[in-house]
């Protein structure tokens, strides 16, 4: 598979995300995004992270950008009775990610950088990550529907399509299906070691995304594994055409951050995923107390390698001016 090495210098956004010189140049804000106007609903796992209409979530980004955070990464959420097995919602170019991302392109350009996530389980009703049968999941069916709804996304005007299934050979899919679709300056963001972790459950909690039957093991990575499984998945999906790899969860898994950083050469991006953010703000529910946490954390996240990090702080660390953030 052809590299095309520009696609992380193509924007400005880009540039600034990847190559920043502050540790906050590098943070990603991640929003769920729903049907509807005016709505602003917390989401109680999550404090201070909300549910939000494209209209809310506009205003918010445009606030965001004004302090200098340029990345965000969106997640749709949709109502239980919309979803179907097959999760047609994914296949629309009218749902409420996908109407955000073209929304936001307008009003930012190329300042911005747009993750769009690429995944099925918010919107089938079993809320698993590819289609299933009898229990199983397709995996290559799986991966043709992920290829199509990542076209869509590139369309809607994402700097990076993120592929968080862990599905096999869906890198190799996506890059080819963007490329065939004329999409030469799109992203594409692997989620290449993602954990079958108890980290997740906040978020699955905000997304509607839980499966309502068994669990993803069978395709995500098993805590126990060793670090060499970890890098080799990295590696193949380097060799498959991503741009940006990423570790899922972060924290209690930075020896595996490390160990890829080492063994490839694309940017690393880590997630500071749901269950580690509640944990912060269980254990410091006062901002004073949450900043040395949250800053160390951080710290460890780009020393073990990380090049971007995503996390529900970083907002909060713009809007207070940690870690050298522009306010």
């Amino acid at each position: 598979m052809d590299v095309r090495m520009r696609i992380n210098r193509w924007t400005s956004g880009r540039r600034a995300l990847l190559y920043g010189d502050a540790l906050a140049s590098g943070l990603v804000q991640p929003h769920f995004v729903v049907d509807g106007e005016g709505v602003d609903e917390p989401i109680a796992s999550l404090p201070g992270i909300h549910r939000q209409s494209v209209d809310v979530l506009r205003q918010r980004i445009a606030e965001d950008v004004a302090m200098g955070l340029v990345g965000h990464m969106l997640f749709p959420v949709h109502a239980e009775h919309d979803k179907d097995p097959e999760g047609h919602l994914g296949l629309r170019n009218d749902g409420p990610m996908i109407r955000a991302l073209r929304a936001l392109r307008e009003d930012h350009g190329d300042t911005v950088v747009l993750m769009a996530d690429v995944c099925m389980c918010t919107v089938t009703d079993h809320g698993h990550c590819g289609h299933v049968h009898e229990g199983t999941i397709l995996n290559d069916r799986t991966v043709t529907s992920l290829a199509e709804m990542a076209v869509i996304a590139a369309e809607a005007g994402a700097d990076y399509v993120g592929a968080s299934d862990m599905m096999d050979g869906r890198v190799h899919a996506i890059r080819v299906a963007l490329e065939d679709a004329g999409h030469h300056g799109t992203g594409l963001l692997s989620y290449a070691v993602k954990f079958a972790s108890a980290f997740y459950g906040p978020f699955r909690d905000a997304a509607g995304s839980s499966p309502r039957k068994g669990d993803r093991r069978s395709h995500q990575m098993d805590p126990r594994a060793p670090v060499k499984e970890a890098v080799m998945e990295a590696r193949l999906d380097e060799e498959e055409g991503a741009d940006v790899l990423m570790v899922k969860p972060a924290l209690a898994y930075l020896d595996v951050v490390a160990a890829v950083q080492a063994a490839t050469h694309r940017p690393i991006a880590v997630y500071n995923v749901s269950g580690e953010y509640a944990m912060v703000h269980a254990q410091h529910p006062d901002q004073d107390g949450r900043r040395a946490v949250v800053e160390e954390i951080m710290h460890g996240f780009r020393r073990a390698g990380a090049d971007v990090i995503v996390t529900y702080h970083a907002r909060e660390i713009f809007t207070e001016g940690w870690l050298g953030a522009r306010t």
